[in-house]
């Protein structure tokens, strides 16, 4: 071959690479250009999905391309995260997850077919949330100190309800009785139900996300005594803490964010997340009003965070006894 001919197949290869890096380019520049799924692990109308339908909303105003959630409920959020873990890595299907399914019930669930913390990639992070000690107006206590005389009067009279075994509420619950050693009985139920006998007084108290409860609050049909974040909620002004009533180092809050299948782009993580974060100056307001503070962050940062909880929780759950299997 002369030289003429390679100098000319040296220039077709090149154009022919700087066209397939410009086509790349203009992919990823122009993802979104179909719909985006986005799964809810839980049912409609609980945090995780409120949380979801929110920053959709922002995500599909900004991107133009709908950002669609699919609600896919069961076996305490293992289900729909299985299903994102099994999906195409490419930008189409995406999860608004919690602290249960990521961090909690790789040790919950004996034989859990999957790491949801090596399967799926941190995207960002939307909010933390913390679990509120609600009671039923039919229990004579107007803060922690007096629910715990209470319970410690009434062994074992007292119910608590909970969104599954092993669940955030599940565990808050258990931490409180074991450090105060109150005896108290845990009744597990699916989804919102266990509200709904809390608020019929079935129940006497719960541990309970604070979107899904604030609203019953300010209506006085139930009473807040303690959140159990590290810092008093915005949303509820003038409850203390569980930590600073005598339990200190007790942290039991909820948190919620973008996960991807492994493999996802690093340029699609890296749009939604920017996406994200920008959006949730002017969802601020009304995440605060609903029982949310908002996050944010880089991926780096939520995947720390998450694996850090997922080694809080291990302990936790294995000095419960809870098992899900």
């Amino acid at each position: 071959m002369n030289p003429l001919t390679l100098s000319r197949l040296g220039r077709r290869l090149l154009a022919g690479a700087a066209a397939l890096a410009l086509s790349a380019g203009a992919m990823a520049q122009a993802y979104p250009t179909k719909p985006v799924k986005v799964i809810v692990a839980f049912t409609a109308g609980g945090t995780t999905d409120i949380l979801a339908r929110a920053t959709a909303q922002k995500l599909t105003e900004k991107l133009g391309q709908p950002f669609v959630i699919d609600n896919k409920p069961g076996a305490g959020g293992n289900i729909g995260t299985e299903m994102v873990v099994r999906a195409a890595p490419d930008g189409y299907t995406l999860i608004v997850n919690s602290v249960g399914p990521m961090t909690v019930n790789q040790t919950l669930y004996k034989n859990l077919p999957y790491d949801p913390l090596k399967d799926l990639v941190p995207v960002v992070q939307i909010a933390d949330v913390p679990n509120v000690l609600v009671v039923h107006p039919s229990v004579p206590a107007k803060d922690l100190a007096q629910f715990i005389a209470y319970a410690k009067a009434n062994p074992g009279k007292l119910s608590y309800g909970s969104t599954g075994v092993g669940t955030s509420s599940h565990l808050s619950s258990f931490m409180l009785s074991q450090r105060s050693g109150v005896e108290t009985v845990h009744v597990p139920y699916k989804g919102a139900n266990a509200l709904t006998d809390l608020l019929a007084g079935r129940l006497q108290f719960m541990f309970a996300t604070a979107p899904t409860v604030i609203q019953h609050i300010r209506a006085g049909k139930l009473r807040a005594l303690a959140v159990s974040g590290d810092q008093p909620s915005r949303s509820l002004p003038g409850v203390p803490t569980v930590a600073e009533k005598g339990f200190p180092g007790f942290s039991a809050s909820s948190w919620f964010g973008f996960f991807a299948p492994k493999g996802t782009p690093a340029s699609v993580i890296q749009l939604i997340n920017k996406t994200v974060n920008d959006a949730l100056p002017s969802l601020e307001e009304q995440l605060v009003r609903e029982g949310a503070e908002p996050a944010g962050g880089t991926p780096e940062r939520f995947g720390a965070f998450a694996q850090r909880e997922h080694e809080k929780w291990k302990a936790i759950v294995r000095d419960s006894g809870a098992t899900a299997e």
